[in-house]
Order: C-alpha cells, then structure tokens, then sequence
C-alpha cells in the first residue's frame, strides 16, 4: 500500500480508511468524486464472463486519467497507451532515426 500512498501524494488525492477519493470536474463543471475502495486488486468483470483483477495502483492512474468513463474503459484506454510504446514494428523504430 505505500505506492498507494505515494500516489495520493503525487496527485494530491484524498482517503479515508475505506477509499481513495478522487475529485473531478466533469464536462459541465460540477465538482464530483470517484471513490475506489482500498484493496489490493479490483475484479473487473465483462459482459462475456472473464474477469480481469487489476492492481489498486493502475485503477488510480486510470481513474485519474479519465475520471469521466466507465473503470473498465479508463482502463482500457491506459492499457493501450502502454502498450503502444512496444507495439510497434520493428521498420518503424528504424525509419525513425534516419
């Protein structure tokens, strides 16, 4: 739990003993708050049965990046990120430093 802490640190979240608590402006400029519960891994569950247990650490960053959507998409969209970097083909890399 201390790269949770250190987390809440880094972007300046908020907790309790139950959840990291993360406020948001929405499109219209409300004030909200995400609440995830502190637990080591957090089971995402899809429509075609399989599941997913993703660490608390990823489902912060997700959330943060994308407070709006859904967990499962935020997730998503920062998984695609990562792997982006190491996705692509090999010409690529190589026409990119000539």
């Amino acid at each position: 739990m201390e790269e949770v802490d250190e987390l809440v640190r880094q972007y300046g979240l908020e907790e309790d003993l139950e959840y990291v608590i993360i406020p948001f402006t929405d499109g219209k400029g409300a004030l909200k708050r995400r609440f995830i519960m502190k637990r080591p891994y957090i089971r995402i569950v899809y429509d075609s049965g399989y599941f997913v247990d993703y660490l608390l650490q990823d489902v912060i960053k997700a959330t943060v990046r994308n407070p709006e959507l859904s967990l499962s998409e935020a997730l998503y969209r920062m998984n695609l990120e990562t792997q982006g970097d190491t996705d692509e083909p090999e010409t690529d890399k190589k026409a990119d430093l000539l």
